[in-house]
């Protein structure tokens, strides 16, 4: 069975480091786009991060950049999400996707990818 765990989730003040994984279960993620989506309460889900399966491709939204860092260990297949200087607006469940596609991925389409995590609480607040 094919499945996606994030963990590493949780509560941090604003300013603060959380850094969340995305395992895969059933399968290897070598040949798996994998990107990183939010949704925050009443408001749709919205794309954060993307990373294509060699790991030559990485994008993020405006409002991470400089501030999130995607990454794979495909060795242990795993993707990371390094989450610095965070927001209060970073407050929101966070899923991680995949897609088998090589050399590409979507930091903005959720219908793009076939698997979803079931998602990890972040909360950013004082």
């Amino acid at each position: 069975q094919l499945q996606l765990v994030e963990s590493g989730g949780g509560l941090v003040q604003p300013g603060g480091s959380l850094r969340l994984s995305c395992a895969a279960s059933g399968f290897t993620l070598d040949y798996y786009a994998i990107s990183w989506f939010r949704q925050a309460p009443g408001k749709e889900r919205e794309g954060v991060s993307c990373i294509s399966s060699g790991g030559g491709i990485m994008n993020y939204v405006d409002s991470v950049k400089g501030r999130f860092t995607i990454s794979r260990d495909n060795a242990k297949n795993t993707v990371y999400l390094q989450m610095n200087s965070l927001k209060p607006e970073d407050t929101a469940v966070y899923y991680c996707a995949a897609r088998r596609i090589a050399g590409y991925c979507s930091v903005y389409t959720v219908s793009f990818y076939n698997y979803w995590g079931q998602g990890t609480q972040v909360t950013v607040s004082s």
